[in-house]
């Protein structure tokens, strides 16, 4: 890809972006939120047509491509968010629009199977085919989206933050098939923020920011603080500065023996009880599907609870409408940004005050106060940097770091007693990494009880003062963060006990 020129309305997106892959190789593509990294990806895959530069795919040149002609050049791609059916087979998505017919036209799903089961035998892609998508777990869907790829003929495989949404387990089931791929002769376009992954997984890096190309190493010459630094423009500070730690308080939030129905259990959540004080962060580690996502929605009313108790500044919360639960002093960041977290037909500006528009200086009476709204807006874009930094931009074209980071700023700014916090870095660069610990670590300072909820280990370790371990809907263990380690933590997330 050369000189690449890709213009959306009042941005730049791509500003003679540049980029190559070899055959057999893992080729990282990493960037900050909104450098440009998926845009020039989707204009590899025919998604955008360029305003300038030029594609060339095995000596073939191209000014811009479709779908069809990618794909038909060998060019599969992995969404960011899932392009699955939910209502359809596993078997039913992989084959769609490319579906082998029996001479009256019908579907022969025997011929469809049997070419599928080729694909992962051969590099282990283990799915359930005859599953709805909507019953299958989100790492077996990726895997799904990855055997459609490669169903289509896929010898370049784009992958646009593949790990996002992953446990470490499922994650380091991704990265043995990559590598299965590549021996094959395949190669991998692999988009992330996780330099510990690129370092880990890639041949070569490259590098993009505000649109442009930076640099493209081999990662045998380069280090983690130096991707970092050519991502971000400067030297990040890659751990946390617990400096200034008060004291802990009374308690803000008691959970006390509580069962929580789940989507297929009848009780996914089975006699939970701990303590949440004021001026702590409290780590609340597990394997995704353990109940932790459960646990936050029962806090937050957006799940019934079927016995328990959770108080919140010494009010019975449990089976409060959202609203009620928020109103006695409860924020909440969820772990999925798209479903809960924003609405995507409104701007930056009308997401980021969607608590705060309901009291002054931003409402007055019924009437909202325009020049409020928008000053607000700009405190927090300008605190949390989010791009573009413009208040009336749709919340419809951020890119995903960004979308999290007007959902991390308003529940942040909020300064509520109880932040729940799950997943607040899913798929921010570790520039805005940076940025979302320390206000974090600033809420809890002022007193702010925080659960935070993590698949990164080492998030978890960094940022918590204790850590509490789900496993099964219970919790395993509670410790103290200083002695805590990644390989205790493990034990006690797979049903072990410590020594």
């Amino acid at each position: 890809m050369e000189a690449i020129v890709k213009d959306f309305p009042n941005v730049r997106a791509v500003d003679g972006g540049r980029f190559d892959l070899r055959a057999g190789e893992v080729h990282a593509l990493i960037g900050e939120n909104g450098a440009g990294k998926s845009t020039m990806m989707k204009t590899l895959y025919g998604l955008y047509a360029p305003e300038e530069g030029r594609i060339v795919v095995r000596g073939r040149s191209f000014e811009a491509l479709t779908p069809a002609e990618a794909i038909a050049l060998g060019i599969g791609m992995v969404h960011q968010e899932f392009m699955l059916v939910r209502e359809l087979t596993v078997l039913e998505n992989i084959i769609l629009g490319f579906e082998p017919r029996k001479s009256g036209g019908r579907i022969d799903f025997a011929e469809a199977e049997a070419r599928v089961r080729r694909f992962v035998d051969d590099y282990g892609l283990h799915v359930q085919l005859h599953k709805k998508v909507n019953a299958i777990s989100v790492g077996e869907a990726q895997r799904v989206e990855i055997i459609k790829a490669l169903y289509r003929g896929a010898e370049i495989l784009i992958l646009d933050e593949p790990t996002a949404v992953l446990t470490p387990q499922e994650a380091s089931r991704l990265f043995e098939i990559l590598k299965t791929l590549t021996a094959s002769g395949k190669s991998v376009v692999f988009i992330t923020h996780k330099l510990r992954e690129v370092m880990a997984l890639s041949d070569r890096v490259t590098v993009m920011r505000q649109g442009r190309h930076v640099a493209t190493v081999d990662v045998s010459a380069t280090s983690i603080p130096e991707l970092a630094r050519l991502m971000v423009g400067r030297d990040v500070f890659l751990g946390v500065d617990r400096s200034g730690h008060g004291s802990v308080g009374d308690v803000a939030l008691s959970v006390e023996d509580v069962f929580v129905p789940g989507d297929k259990e009848l009780s996914k959540l089975r006699g939970v009880s701990f303590e949440l004080r004021r001026g702590e962060i409290l780590g609340l580690a597990g394997i995704d599907g353990n109940g932790q996502s459960e646990l936050v929605e029962a806090i937050a009313g957006l799940r019934p609870v079927e016995r328990g108790r959770i108080r919140l500044g010494g009010r019975e919360i449990q089976n409060r409408r959202p609203l009620e639960v928020r109103a006695a002093g409860l924020a909440h960041i969820p772990e999925d940004r798209n479903f809960r977290g924003l609405n995507r037909a409104m701007s930056i500006e009308e997401n980021l005050a969607g608590m705060a528009f309901r009291r002054a200086p931003l409402s007055r009476g019924p009437l909202l106060v325009a020049g409020a709204l928008r000053r607000f807006a700009r405190r927090l874009i300008e605190t949390f940097d989010i791009r573009p930094a413009r208040p009336e931009a749709a919340t419809a074209h951020l890119s995903g770091g960004n979308a999290q980071k007007v959902v991390v700023a308003r529940e942040v700014d909020e300064e509520a007693q109880v932040l729940l916090a799950a997943q607040p870095t899913r798929g921010v660069d570790v520039g805005s990494i940076e940025n979302i610990r320390r206000e974090l670590i600033r809420a809890r300072d002022r007193g702010a009880a925080i659960l935070l909820v993590s698949a990164d280990l080492e998030e978890i370790l960094s940022l918590s003062d204790r850590i509490a371990v789900m496993y099964e809907g219970q919790i395993t263990g509670l410790l103290d963060a200083e002695g805590a380690d990644e390989e205790s933590l493990g034990l006690l997330m797979t049903g072990g006990a410590l020594p």
